[in-house]
């Protein structure tokens, strides 16, 4: 607990919210689609998006803790199950963080038009986790700020792309115009047969969606916590709806697909609209530079605002002896340093890794886009992670309620089941496809390497999970 309870209020707990889950990063990707990204968009946001956001609204109040999704998957099944949702959890970090960094390098080039040295590509990777890392050691309330201007930055950067997309289709048209109804139809394809394609990305549209619980962890510092959950939790989704379907949308009509880069899209996608609306070379890389700028402040308030929610279900499961002890150490103001501090030195070892091998290995495929190489994995790993609450929660909505006016969804026994299994079969469906994008052959052996990095981690997650005691948990109601 800490020392000296700070307030974050309803607007900061919004905010929070927006910055954790609105990643600018994944739009651009979802973007390459096509058409079609359309209606992917509007299913998951039904399929996923809603029940996940009320079942994690119900569960942080009706089981408040910092443990977040371990303290609701060790209610519902035990602690084993509870950490392998910790290990899923956790290993996806350093990746995450080390993809990140990587990404900053290239946004840099990108922006600059410039080609980085070996020696200043490792001092900036090692510079942005060293400030996340950092950054890790704070509770979500005295680092609010970050958070705050982060989500207030990619509201401007995210509004800006979706309101030049809107400009260039109503003065020039559309880059990617509509031949049939099937460009429109997610699977379909214009022979008449099943088109594949949008299938292995909608893990990435999942990925855009996934923090909830985190919010949850925010329990302690909040001053009505009850109330503003839930009511962070609905307001926050509602206006990351907004702010995805709107960049999507303008990236989808001013860039042809064909030319959509998958890790600098959103630059590339801002350059080509700015010049479609006529912007001279000078004013055009001005904005580029600035937009680059504010993009990367928002991947270090992305960390910032998921570190106190991941490192807290980390040390809940450290308690249970699924990681070493030193991990529940926290500091005066209950925040888990230990684990910021492992997790950056893990990441820092990958990001090294990353950058030696596209060093000595220039031609290998994994070496050449280290972003996607640990992305791919980190991404493999969350969407795991996240399996077991669904089903925690059609367990726990059954039990009824657990705290006096806390927030409750009054659903019958069909739709509690409906609510659950099918946002688990979306996670289940997007993870084969992550891993296998094609049923063929070659697709599978060109994606040998994350298929076998992923078994490793969950071969190395089941032998520390021997290590749990599994003991008969006690209710976390709040009296």
């Amino acid at each position: 607990m800490p020392s000296k309870k700070r307030k974050f209020r309803l607007f900061s707990a919004v905010l929070a919210t927006v910055c954790i889950i609105l990643v600018g990063d994944a739009v651009a990707p979802t973007a390459s689609i096509g058409n079609s990204q359309y209606a992917w968009w509007i299913l998951m946001i039904v399929g996923f998006f809603v029940p996940y956001a009320l079942i994690s609204a119900e569960l942080g109040t009706q089981y408040p803790s910092e443990g977040g999704m371990y303290t609701w998957v060790k209610n519902a099944f035990g602690a084993k199950w509870a950490s392998r949702v910790a290990w899923f959890y956790w290993v996806n970090y350093p990746l995450w963080i080390a993809s990140l960094a990587d990404l900053v390098t290239s946004l840099l080039m990108t922006m600059l038009g410039i080609d980085l040295s070996i020696q200043m590509v490792l001092a900036i990777q090692l510079v942005y986790i060293a400030l996340v890392t950092i950054l890790g050691m704070l509770r979500i309330s005295q680092s609010a700020w970050v958070s705050n201007i982060g989500a207030i930055i990619k509201f401007a950067i995210l509004a800006g792309i979706g309101g030049l997309g809107i400009y260039v289709l109503l003065t020039q048209g559309t880059a990617n115009p509509i031949e049939s109804w099937h460009d429109l139809v997610p699977l379909a394809s214009a022979d008449g047969g099943i088109d594949w394609t949008g299938v292995s990305f909608v893990s990435l549209i999942i990925f855009n969606m996934l923090g909830f619980e985190v919010v949850s962890t925010f329990y302690d510092d909040m001053d009505k916590p009850k109330k503003q959950i839930p009511q962070a939790i609905i307001l926050g989704g509602i206006l990351i709806a907004v702010f995805y379907l709107l960049p999507s949308f303008g990236i989808g009509v001013g860039t042809a697909v064909s030319d959509i880069s998958t890790d600098t899209g959103l630059l590339d996608s801002y350059n080509i609209l700015l010049a479609n609306v006529g912007l001279s070379a000078g004013a055009i890389n001005a904005v580029i530079v600035t937009v680059g700028g504010l993009f990367i402040y928002t991947l270090i308030a992305n960390i910032s605002s998921w570190n106190f929610g991941v490192y807290s279900v980390i040390a809940y499961s450290a308690e249970d002896g699924m990681f070493p002890k030193s991990w529940t150490k926290r500091n005066k103001d209950g925040v888990p340093y230990v684990i910021s501090i492992v997790t950056g030195l893990v990441a820092a070892a990958l990001a090294i890794t990353g950058i030696v091998l596209n060093f000595f290995f220039p031609d290998w495929e994994v070496g050449q886009n280290v972003f996607w190489a640990f992305f791919d994995l980190s991404l493999t790993c969350l969407l795991l992670s996240y399996i077991p609450m669904f089903a925690a929660f059609i367990k726990l909505h059954k039990n009824g309620k657990q705290v006096k006016n806390g927030y409750w969804l009054k659903v019958s026994p069909v739709m509690r089941w409906i609510m659950g299994v099918i946002p688990m079969l979306l996670l289940i469906v997007s993870l084969f496809f992550t891993l296998i994008p094609a049923l063929e052959t070659e697709a599978i052996l060109d994606n040998m390497t994350l298929i076998v990095s992923t078994l490793v981690c969950v071969l190395v997650g089941e032998i520390l999970v021997i290590r749990v005691k599994d003991k008969k948990t006690k209710k976390l109601a709040a009296k």
